[in-house]
C-alpha cells in the first residue's frame, strides 16, 4: 500500500454510536490519493472496541487503558501517523465527500504550512453552523458566516487540518490541558508564529454538536452546556490568553479578564440562586494559575520568541464586542447542567 498523502485521526470515546457513520464517510472520500485512518479509542466503556475490529479491521487502533482526554489522544496518534497532512475529526462528525480533495488542494495551493478547516453544517437540520470563527478579546469563538472571509481566529478541533511538520513545529496540544480550547492554543500559536489559519468556501462537515463531550450549542433558544465543560472552557481560554497574547494588549486584557470572571461568577450565582457557577466554573480558574504558572509562564517565553507575525495582523481576526454580552442578549441565560 502506498504511503497515506493523509492520516485522519479520530478520538474515540464512549462514541460506538456515532462511530460507524463518521468512518464511513472517511472511507466514501471522492480524492484520488491514500488515506490511513487512527482511531484512539480513550478507555471506552461501551463497545466501541469490539465494535471497529470486527467491522474496520483496516483502521489503525490505539487502545488506552485510562482515560487521558482529548490532548493526549490527538498527541498519540499524530506520532503515529504516517500522512503528509492530518485531519483531527471527532467521532460525531462526517465529511462531505469531497471534504478531503478540497483541503489537500487548498493546502498545495498555499506557499506555507497552514491550518486549515471546512464549513460546519448541524447534524440533522443540515444548518451552517459557521465557516470557522472569529475571537473577541476574551477569546470567546464568534462564528463566522461570511463566505468571503477565509482567515479566521479557530478552526473547530471536531474538523481541523493541519500539515505534520507544522504540528510538529508547534509541538502539538499541550497534554495538561486535558481537553476543551486545545483546538483554541494551537491556531492562536499558529498564527503568532505567522502561519495561517483558514476556512474553505466549500465542502464541509456534519457535527453532532454537543455530543462527544456534552453541551455547546443551543437548544430551544437557549445555550445548553455542562458545569464541566464551562468550566474546562474558562480555564483553558485563560492559559491560551497567558500563552499567546502579545504584550502590550496581554497587559492590559489579561487583568481585565480576571476582574470579569471575579464580577461574572458571583452575579451568575446570585441570578441563578446555584453558587456552583463559582464554585465549580469561576474560582477554579485562580486555583489553576496559581498551580501553573511556572508551565505558564516558561511556556509563554518560549511561544513569544516564535512570534513571526506583528501584533496588529494578530488582533485582525478579532471582533471587539465580547461574544458573552452578545449571546445573552440572543438566549438568555445559558442552560447550564
Amino acid at each position: 500500500m502506498a504511503e497515506p498523502v493523509c492520516s485522519v485521526c479520530i478520538a474515540n470515546y464512549n462514541g460506538m454510536a456515532a462511530l460507524a457513520a463518521c468512518l464511513d464517510s472517511v472511507l466514501k472520500q471522492d480524492c484520488g490519493f491514500p488515506v490511513e485512518i487512527i482511531v484512539h479509542d480513550d478507555a471506552s466503556r461501551d463497545e466501541s472496541v469490539v465494535f471497529i475490529r470486527q467491522y474496520y479491521p483496516h483502521v489503525v487502533l490505539i487502545e488506552s487503558r485510562e482515560n487521558v482526554g482529548f490532548c493526549v489522544a490527538n498527541n498519540r496518534m499524530a506520532a503515529q501517523a504516517q500522512g503528509e497532512f492530518l485531519l483531527l475529526l471527532n467521532n460525531d462528525a462526517a465529511l462531505w465527500p469531497d471534504a478531503l480533495a478540497t483541503l489537500l488542494a487548498a493546502a498545495q495551493a498555499l506557499d506555507r504550512p497552514a491550518i486549515l478547516g471546512l464549513p460546519q453544517y448541524e447534524w440533522e437540520t443540515g444548518e451552517l453552523l459557521d465557516r470557522g470563527s472569529l475571537l473577541d478579546p476574551f477569546l470567546n469563538p464568534v462564528p463566522n458566516q461570511n463566505p468571503d472571509r477565509d482567515e479566521m481566529g479557530l478552526v473547530m478541533g471536531a474538523c481541523l487540518w493541519i500539515p505534520r511538520v507544522l504540528w510538529e513545529e508547534l509541538g502539538g496540544f499541550p497534554e495538561w490541558f486535558g481537553s476543551i480550547g486545545e483546538d483554541l492554543y494551537l491556531c492562536c500559536r499558529a498564527r503568532l508564529a505567522g502561519y495561517s489559519v483558514r476556512v474553505m468556501g466549500r465542502s464541509g462537515y456534519r457535527h453532532q454538536v454537543g455530543r462527544s463531550f456534552g453541551g455547546g450549542k443551543v437548544a430551544a433558544g437557549r445555550l445548553a452546556t455542562t458545569f464541566r465543560r464551562r468550566a474546562l472552557s474558562e480555564r483553558n481560554k485563560t492559559f491560551v490568553m497567558v500563552l499567546t497574547f502579545p504584550a502590550p494588549m496581554f497587559q492590559i486584557v489579561f487583568p481585565l479578564h480576571l476582574l470579569l470572571l471575579l464580577l461574572e461568577g458571583p452575579l451568575l450565582s446570585l441570578v441563578t440562586r446555584d453558587w456552583r457557577f463559582l464554585g465549580e466554573i469561576y474560582w477554579p480558574v485562580f486555583g489553576a494559575l496559581g498551580r501553573e504558572r511556572r508551565r505558564l509562564w516558561q511556556l509563554r517565553r518560549e511561544v513569544q520568541r516564535s512570534r513571526r507575525l506583528s501584533a496588529w495582523r494578530f488582533w485582525s481576526v478579532f471582533l471587539w464586542t465580547p461574544h458573552k454580552l452578545t449571546a445573552l442578549m440572543r438566549h438568555g441565560l445559558p442552560d447550564v447542567r
